[in-house]
C-alpha cells in the first residue's frame, strides 16, 4: 500500500490508530506536550488576537478547533476571553478524546462550559467567528516520495521476513502533480535521492474544515517552514518524524497505533491552499514573533510572588527560545473578510511578520 494509506490507519483506523485507541497522547503522562500543555500563556496569546475580531462580530460570535487535543487550549481561550464565543465548536471524532476533553473542561464555571459543543464534522449551517487549527495539519498523512534515476517514485509499504519496509514505485496521479508543483517552485530541482514528503490532502481538507467560515478568521499553529526551507537540498530525508513517550523516533513501522507519526508543514502550501479558499494571508510568523508580539510577556511583571514569577518565566521561554518551541512552530493569520469589516494583520504579526518569505 502506499506510505500514505499506511500514515492513515496507523492514525485514524478505528479502535487500533493512535489518535482513536484510547491510550493517553498529551502532557508528562503521554508522548508530546503541545503549547497549550505548557501553561495559559500560550492561549492568552490567542485571546488577546481574538478579542478584536470579537467585538466586531458581536457576541453570537463562534469560535471552531479542530483536533482540540487534551482540552487544554479550549478551556484556557475560554476563561481569557473578556468576549467569550457563543459557541466553542470541538471538532472531534474520537469518543475517547472526547471523554479526555470533557474532563478538562470540567474546570470551567457552568457558564463557559454551556457554549462548548462536540460535532463529528464541520457544521453545514455557516457562522462569523474564528477557526484554530493547533498541531492538526502535522497530523494529516503524507505521501513520501524519492526523486529516481527515471522520475519521481512514491513510497510503499511493502512485508519482507515478517517486517514492515519500504519500497518505492513510479509516482502517478496527485502524488505527481503535487511532486511536480513543489519542483518547479524551487530555486533548483532536488537531486537523484532526494525524499521528502508532500500532502496532497491539505487543499481538500483546508477547504473543508474552512467551508462554514462565512467571515472571520483562521489560525494556524504547527511546526514547519515556508516551502523553499522545507525542501532546501540539506533536507533530503523529509521531516517525518515519530514519537513514543516523549522520545523521537524515526522507524514509522515501530510500534504502528502506539507511536505518533507526523510531518512537518510546508506553510507556502498552505497559503495557497487558503487563497484558493477565498482568504488572504494576513500574517505569518515564529511561535515566537506570535507570543511576543502579542504582549503576554507582560504578566510577568505583574507577578508579585517569586515563584510565580519563576513559573511563567520558564512557560514564556519554552513558547519562545529558539532551542525549544519558539522558531520550529509557526503561526498564519487566515482572513475571509465578506464586508471587509475585520481590519488587517492581527497585532501579534507586527512585530516579526514573514509573509514575503512564504
Amino acid at each position: 500500500m502506499s506510505f500514505q494509506r499506511y500514515m492513515a490507519m496507523a492514525l485514524y483506523e478505528p479502535g487500533f490508530g493512535y489518535y482513536v485507541n484510547g491510550l493517553h497522547k498529551f502532557g508528562a503522562a503521554g508522548d508530546f506536550v503541545t503549547a497549550p500543555e505548557h501553561g495559559r500563556l500560550f492561549a492568552l496569546a490567542l485571546a488577546r488576537q481574538l478579542e478584536p475580531l470579537a467585538s466586531r462580530l458581536g457576541k453570537n460570535w463562534t469560535l471552531m478547533e479542530p483536533g482540540p487535543g487534551s482540552g487544554s487550549l479550549a478551556r484556557d481561550v475560554l476563561s481569557q476571553l473578556r468576549n467569550p464565543p457563543a459557541r466553542y465548536l470541538l471538532l472531534e471524532t474520537s469518543a475517547p478524546l472526547r471523554e479526555v476533553q470533557r474532563e478538562t473542561l470540567s474546570a470551567l464555571s457552568e457558564d463557559l462550559r454551556s457554549r462548548v459543543e462536540w460535532i463529528a464534522a464541520p457544521p453545514d449551517r455557516g457562522f462569523d467567528g474564528a477557526v484554530i487549527a493547533n498541531e492538526v495539519i502535522d497530523a494529516l498523512p503524507v505521501a513520501r516520495f524519492r526523486v529516481g534515476e527515471t522520475g519521481i517514485e512514491q513510497a510503499v509499504v511493502t512485508f519482507v521476513d515478517g517486517r514492515l519496509a519500504w519500497d518505492y514505485a513510479p509516482a502517478e496521479g496527485r502524488v505527481l502533480r503535487a511532486v511536480e508543483q513543489v519542483i518547479s517552485d524551487l530555486p533548483q530541482p532536488p537531486g537523484v535521492g532526494y525524499t521528502s514528503e508532500v500532502c496532497v490532502d491539505l487543499p481538500e481538507w483546508l477547504d473543508t474544515v474552512t467551508a462554514p467560515l462565512k467571515r472571520g478568521m483562521a489560525l494556524m499553529i504547527d511546526y514547519g517552514y515556508p516551502r523553499r526551507e522545507y525542501y532546501h537540498p540539506d533536507r533530503n530525508d523529509g521531516t517525518l518524524v515519530c514519537h513514543y513517550r516523549h522520545r523521537a523516533h524515526f522507524d514509522p513501522f515501530a510500534w504502528p497505533g502506539l507511536t505518533d507519526l507526523s510531518a512537518f508543514v510546508d506553510f507556502t502550501a498552505v497559503a495557497e491552499a487558503a487563497q484558493a479558499c477565498g482568504f488572504e494571508v494576513a500574517g505569518f510568523t515564529s511561535q515566537a514573533g506570535f507570543v511576543l508580539g502579542s504582549g503576554v510577556a507582560d504578566q510577568l511583571e505583574q507577578v508579585t510572588d517569586e515563584r510565580d514569577r519563576m513559573r511563567l518565566s520558564g512557560e514564556l521561554k519554552r513558547l519562545v527560545l529558539p532551542g525549544e518551541m519558539g522558531d520550529k512552530f509557526k503561526v498564519m493569520a487566515l482572513v475571509r473578510e465578506g464586508d471587509g469589516a475585520l481590519g488587517g494583520m492581527p497585532e501579534a504579526f507586527a512585530l516579526s511578520d514573514q509573509v514575503d518569505r512564504l
